[in-house]
């Protein structure tokens, strides 16, 4: 505490201008979870203005600048809750502000940038492309950047968060934080930690988005080939220098959720408080009801938005059941027999709640059944897996497998009945008019298309399952990386029974 940087630090923060845009969001008590000796408060940002933390950063960073700087304006580069921070801030302050977005970026978060008074230039397919366009845009505008993490004004206004919480709950012993750049973890563990050493600082990041925790068990920036599409408002690929270093310094641990349990959360927040947060918003109350508490605890989640398309909320119901532990999926062979199917529901399924069943024939030999079980509690669902065992089915849990929760379950109708030499992929897809009429124009009409299944998630990226029937596979894998979509062997046990 005697360090001078660290003590202009608490002075910047104790008299950050952040309140001219941003409220002292509330602290609210949860009471949808049953942990021993455990309270848990919601810090809602998701309350603020613009439905996110980000303006607190964004305005300190731009109340910042010099005159001359802010008679230039300011330019960023951000597809959603930066975007609106910045936009925000100018409109506040009476300055030109740019706004570079991706062509995904849904109309409901452009208009509300443009409504803020903020110039909007849509440039590439996703956040990468609009960066880079938008430092060769600024080349000539010559404008002020406003970095949406890796900066030491955006981290001591994002810092007011952690202010807020020790005011509040001066007795709060843990604290949740999303990662996603890292300028929100920064500032509220380098302030917390400075004023009060014991409280543990926990960030959070979605198990497919994980730069933050990667690059530190590394102990370098570690830059992820891709990242999860899910929790949009975390997907960056490669964290800041100085965020990993104050990350570094003063995070107790960094924890990793699924899109199931970042699901679960969301409905959790909905049934206490009434609203609803987007993914990222629920990664810190995603991992408290995983995280083991060994002692008495005060734990504070940070609620960091509300910034959600409304087609998402479909996707987030089906996927609650599973993130909660309620629901299974199983693939269940039996014998090709008259009556075999009467029998299995007599022996297995009767007395628990089945929400979905899906069968295929075969061959004349052997039939797989898709079934999804919902259970009251652990033990229901051990009790039926017992079951399976006891009567000698072969089967197997997919209750963790991605692709069937994304596709197959959607989709089960069985091999071609031509013998055929066919290749699966999944194949990330912009979220935009005309990308899947670009794809297959790129695709050599050689290789004929034998299987297709798209189904929106509500965000800027999806992915598409498709199967190509080919003679040389080396060429059909060549055609589809000269496309420059990404894309991977779509390889599953589900696929091999159901497709």
């Amino acid at each position: 505490m005697n360090n001078t940087e660290e003590l202009n630090f608490i002075k910047a923060v104790t008299m950050s201008p952040v309140y001219d845009v941003a409220k002292v969001s509330s602290l609210q008590e949860f009471n949808g979870l049953s942990k021993a000796n455990t309270k848990i408060f919601l810090k809602r940002e998701d309350k603020q203005s613009v439905k996110s933390f980000k303006l607190r950063g964004a305005y300190h960073k731009i109340k910042s600048l010099t005159e001359n700087q802010l008679n230039n304006g300011v330019i960023t580069a951000s597809a959603g809750n930066h975007a609106q921070g910045v936009a925000l801030s100018a409109k506040k302050l009476d300055i030109k502000s740019v706004i570079v977005m991706p062509k995904t970026t849904p109309e409901i978060k452009i208009n509300a940038v443009k409504k803020l008074g903020s110039e909007v230039v849509l440039f590439g397919d996703n956040y990468s492309e609009a960066a880079d366009h938008c430092e060769q845009l600024n080349k000539d505008l010559r404008m002020e950047f406003i970095h949406p993490f890796n900066d030491e004004g955006v981290i001591t206004g994002q810092a007011t968060i952690g202010k807020e919480i020790l005011e509040q709950l001066p007795e709060v012993s843990h604290v949740f934080v999303p990662i996603g750049g890292g300028g929100l973890i920064s500032g509220v563990s380098r302030f917390i930690k400075l004023i009060n050493p014991k409280v543990k600082i926990i960030g959070v990041e979605p198990d497919d988005s994980s730069a933050m925790m990667q690059s530190i068990c590394a102990n370098e920036i570690i830059e992820l080939d891709q990242v999860g599409i899910f929790a949009d408002g975390v997907a960056v690929k490669r964290v800041g220098d100085l965020t990993f270093e104050i990350t570094k310094k003063y995070v107790d641990e960094i924890m990793t959720v699924s899109t199931d349990e970042i699901c679960f959360a969301i409905q959790q927040i909905f049934e206490s408080t009434r609203s609803i947060v987007e993914p990222s918003g629920a990664l810190a109350m995603a991992a408290i009801n995983k995280y083991n508490f060994d002692e008495t605890s005060n734990s504070v989640a940070i609620c960091s938005g509300a910034n959600i398309n409304f087609e998402r909320l479909q996707f987030i119901a089906e996927r609650t059941l599973l993130g909660s532990g309620k629901e299974s999926l199983f693939s269940v062979q039996l014998k090709e027999k008259p009556g075999s199917l009467l029998e299995f529901c007599n022996k297995i399924i009767d007395g628990y709640n089945i929400n979905e069943f899906g069968y295929r024939l075969k061959d004349r030999n052997d039939a797989h059944i898709f079934i999804g079980v919902k259970s009251a509690s652990t033990k229901d669902k051990i009790n039926f897996v017992d079951s399976l065992d006891e009567q000698g089915y072969s089967y197997e849990n997919l209750s963790n497998d991605d692709i069937t929760k994304q596709h197959v379950r959607y989709m089960i109708g069985g091999s071609p009945k031509i013998e055929i030499k066919e290749k699966i992929y999944l194949i990330e897809f912009p979220e935009r008019p005309g990308a899947l009429f670009e794809f297959l124009s790129k695709i050599s009409t050689k290789f004929n298309i034998s299987l297709f299944h798209y189904r929106s998630l509500g965000g800027d990226i999806g992915k598409v399952m498709i199967g190509f029937e080919y003679q040389n596979l080396h060429a059909l894998e060549k055609d589809i990386e000269n496309t420059g979509f990404k894309f991977e062997e779509a390889i599953s046990k589900s696929i091999k029974n159901f497709l």
